[in-house]
């Protein structure tokens, strides 16, 4: 009776202590989006044809904006629970999603599609 206590037990256990470990390593992967210093956060996805021209417009223009706007790239198919919190807490149902926060953390503007590269370039001018 206590050796099957014992195996109860642990096919319980197990998979709680997997989980736990689980969501530990997933919270280093949150702290990437941080406040203090104006963000831009951008959901995409692979398979996307307006999401590849948004990645090469960021490419083009983000430079100059480094070290002044944090940038995080969310990619949609993946479901680690980092992503998938995100896109609950943004509401994100069509990519490229592109959301602008201020230095406070508050959302400033949020764009659906695809924007034109000076229109983008004003946008991350107006966050610094």
């Amino acid at each position: 009776m206590k050796k099957n206590l014992i195996i109860i037990s642990l096919i319980f256990a197990l998979p709680l202590l997997a989980y736990w470990m689980m969501n530990a390593s997933n919270s280093t992967t949150a702290k990437t989006i941080e406040a203090g210093k104006p963000q831009v956060i951008k959901f995409t996805s692979a398979m996307c044809l307006d999401c590849q021209t948004m990645n090469k417009i960021f490419k083009e223009i983000f430079p100059k904006y480094e070290g002044k706007i944090t940038l995080t790239e969310i990619q949609v198919q993946d479901n680690n629970s980092f992503n998938q919190e995100q896109i609950k807490k943004y509401n994100v149902t069509l990519v490229p999603t592109i959301i602008l926060l201020n230095s406070q953390g508050k959302q400033v503007k949020r764009l659906e599609g695809e924007v034109p590269k000076e229109q983008m370039d004003n946008y991350l001018k107006g966050l610094e």
